[in-house]
């Protein structure tokens, strides 16, 4: 995108920042920001205006974990806390990722967190229902160990583990979209929307934290179509969305249309703890009057963008 200033709002997911099989600690989750920026970095440099949005589910589920086993010693953050607390610590190490790679391509942009709430409706039928994975994966004895003596609600994820599943009500509105707005247009790299927002609601002009973990995917896509971004790139762990995926046949979708993706989505390409809500979300975004989306890994953004990598979804 030669000189011409357009705006994406980039989603980052959790192999940006914990890849399979590493433990996640600090320093790993560093290394794996400075990839994911240096990619994003040279998008900045050809003239795109960016807001990055993130997920927080293993340090979510890290922060509970703290806050549980030292309750008999310190204050416990409720999980609307720990998201907030997630933000600033994800916001942070993705600040410094950021500054280190824009001074290595020699690129002057500030760069800033935005600690960001989410209205949702405490009515919303997700918190009778919890269904978001948060936290580590478990074997199957201890996460019913931990259902008997914490009184979690345990899931089999992705075929990877037994995860802790909490509510996950729909996005309805960003409370610092305004600022968020500003930040853009003044060509600030702006991190928000960290774990899809603190999920807050408000009662008689008072904003009141709920027990919930919003998704980022489908918070994103809200955010980008009120920032009426030119592009909802969703970065992932695999270059293409595949039919099929993990089998010998997997197909890799290159180019394809919201009805396409619908279509595909109904018939069960897409797991809802993988791809599914990635999918999902880029359909409502488009539906919405959202411009294009690409999925994609972060390693292939300059070639997604020049059309020759990613999975590009158009109205």
């Amino acid at each position: 995108m030669e000189n011409q200033t357009k705006t994406a709002l980039i989603a980052i997911g959790g192999n940006s920042l914990i890849k399979t099989g590493e433990r996640g600690t600090l320093e790993e989750q560093f290394k794996n920001a400075l990839e994911t920026a240096k990619h994003i970095v040279k998008m900045v440099k050809d003239g795109w205006k960016i807001v990055v949005t993130h997920g927080n589910g293993p340090q979510v589920g890290a922060a509970l974990i703290r806050s549980e086993r030292a309750s008999s010693e310190v204050y416990t953050h409720t999980l609307d806390m720990c998201v907030a607390t997630t933000q600033s610590e994800i916001g942070y190490l993705l600040q410094k990722a950021f500054y280190q790679e824009l001074k290595a391509q020699n690129s002057n942009n500030p760069v800033t967190v935005v600690p960001t709430m989410v209205i949702v409706d405490p009515n919303d039928t997700a918190f009778k229902n919890p269904t978001k994975p948060i936290g580590p994966f478990y074997e199957k004895k201890i996460a019913e160990e931990r259902k008997r003596k914490l009184g979690w609600n345990i899931v089999e994820d992705a075929n990877r583990g037994w995860r802790r599943v909490v509510p996950s009500p729909e996005p309805l509105d960003i409370v610092e979209l305004d600022v968020i707005k500003t930040l853009l247009a003044s060509n600030v790299i702006t991190i928000a929307l960290g774990g899809g927002g603190i999920p807050v609601y408000i009662e008689n002009g008072k904003i009141i934290g709920c027990e919930a973990v919003i998704d980022k995917d489908r918070s994103s896509a809200l955010l980008a179509l009120k920032l009426n971004v030119d592009l909802f790139l969703i970065s992932t762990a695999t270059d293409y969305v595949y039919l099929n995926f993990k089998r010998p046949d997997r197909t890799p979708l290159k180019q394809i249309t919201t009805d396409e993706a619908e279509k595909y989505l109904k018939e069960g390409h897409f797991p809802e703890g993988s791809m599914g809500p990635k999918v999902e979300s880029a359909i409502k975004y488009l539906r919405g009057g959202g411009k294009k989306v690409i999925i994609t890994s972060y390693e292939y953004i300059e070639d997604a963008l020049k059309g020759t990598s990613g999975t590009h979804i158009l109205p």
